[in-house]
């Protein structure tokens, strides 16, 4: 390996690795569809990971979606530090509504960075583009020791932007559409062949949830996903790197005994209540990828107007038998280390089986061709955590899949 000496990020110290050191996220990973893909024997090797490993529970950071999580992992801090608190956010100085995957938005620097500045050879590979410039961020590819792509865009990654040209080309794989499970095999071959290959000193592969929102554990569709990533895991794992399995969220049905979806309307209900429009409802699940969730999910904050009363807000939205818990912005920020500059006035929380929404017009749910299933709050905060060695891990709640790395690392140095 090309590092000796220990790498600190973001007040965490990470062993210098002499194996690579892998962290894969399995978006949408809810722990039944292990449990099923294992109990069918489809998991080989994750099974004897868990046997002969370490095999444990942790939770994921709230709001529990993809973009928090990711960079909670890449960071390995919650969003107070990083900043990232959703795919989607309110800037109230500007009173526009904007996608938070720009760099811009990052307040700390991600340990990729910081390995790769020691020195390190660093790897990513991203399924879906929206997260490749932020997990990326300071990294250089003017000395081969950091590439850094997604499946989603593989026909164009270049060497100066990505530090491999034509991705799909040099991996042999067609660039998969973006609403498909081969995104997310896309990644896990590239991170075969960069171990194989390049032998990076830490590397990270995140996947889709593509697979997870249309499929529930016990179908074959979702089955064969896992029988797939076991195929690769079974290589990576051979080659010897020190490999933490873990997940963003997890992933919950969201829709009534007819299969539509099971959504409040939270904007409709404040404009009753406070009149059109004048609060705001942000849904921080959105992003360009709206297909398979509607926009829908478990987390949403609320920006109210100047002289609401907020306590009242709070005690009806309470009220709802939709909504498990309401709270302040500093409660919230308390309770889930989020940055209070990036989430309104009152936080909601749905439950097991629902969504929260905007309103009922501004949902286009006609591209939903399953029964809605979603993530966001805090029942799909349990994910798994495996590691391939024996370690003494904590459980849930003080294991964080944003460990990953640290476990990761300090696997790889013994």
């Amino acid at each position: 390996m090309t590092i000796q000496t220990p790498v600190i990020a973001n007040d965490r110290t990470y062993p210098a690795p002499k194996v690579t050191a892998i962290a894969i996220c399995l978006d949408g990973c809810e722990p039944e569809y292990l449990e099923k893909a294992i109990a069918d024997g489809l998991m080989p090797t994750l099974k004897h990971m868990r046997e002969t490993g370490t095999d444990r529970l942790a939770h994921s950071v709230i709001p529990s979606f993809t973009n928090p999580n990711n960079l909670s992992i890449a960071t390995g801090r919650p969003p107070i530090v990083h900043g990232i608190c959703g795919n989607f956010l309110f800037d109230p100085d500007t009173g526009e509504e904007v996608m938070m995957n720009d760099v811009r938005f990052l307040r700390a620097p991600t340990i990729f960075k910081q390995f790769y500045d020691a020195g390190a050879k660093v790897a990513i590979v991203t399924a879906k583009d929206k997260l490749r410039a932020l997990l990326g961020a300071g990294l250089k590819f003017d000395e081969d020791r950091a590439r850094c792509f997604s499946a989603e865009k593989s026909d164009s990654s270049t060497v100066e932007i990505h530090g491999v040209d034509a991705a799909s080309t040099w991996l042999g794989m067609a660039q998969p559409n973006v609403y498909s499970a081969e995104l997310s095999e896309f990644v896990f071959a590239a991170g075969v062949k960069l171990l194989r290959d390049w032998k990076p000193d830490v590397m990270y592969l995140t996947t889709t949830d593509f697979v997870q929102h249309k499929y529930a554990p016990d179908d074959p569709q979702a089955k064969s996903f896992y029988e797939m990533f076991d195929k690769y895991l079974t290589e990576l794992d051979a080659m010897g790197a020190a490999i933490v399995v873990t997940a963003d969220h997890g992933m919950k049905p969201k829709h009534d005994a007819n299969g539509e979806p099971a959504v409040i309307y939270v904007q409709d209900l404040l404009d009753g209540w406070l009149g059109e429009a004048a609060a705001r409802v942000i849904l921080p699940i959105t992003d360009p990828y709206v297909v398979h969730h509607g926009a829908l999910g478990g987390f949403a904050t609320a920006y109210l107007p100047e002289g609401a009363d907020r306590a009242d807000i709070i005690a009806r939205l309470a009220a709802r038998p939709e909504i498990l818990e309401v709270m302040g912005l500093e409660e919230a920020v308390k309770r889930f280390e989020l940055p209070a500059d990036r989430i309104g006035d009152i936080v909601m929380i749905s439950t097991e089986n629902m969504t929260i929404g905007t309103s009922a017009h501004r949902h286009d749910l006609a591209a939903l061709k399953e029964p809605l299933r979603s993530h966001g709050g805090l029942t799909e905060q349990v994910v798994p955590f495996i590691v391939n060695r024996v370690m003494d891990l904590p459980e849930k709640p003080e294991l964080r899949n944003f460990d990953a790395f640290f476990y990761a690392t300090t696997a790889a140095a013994l």
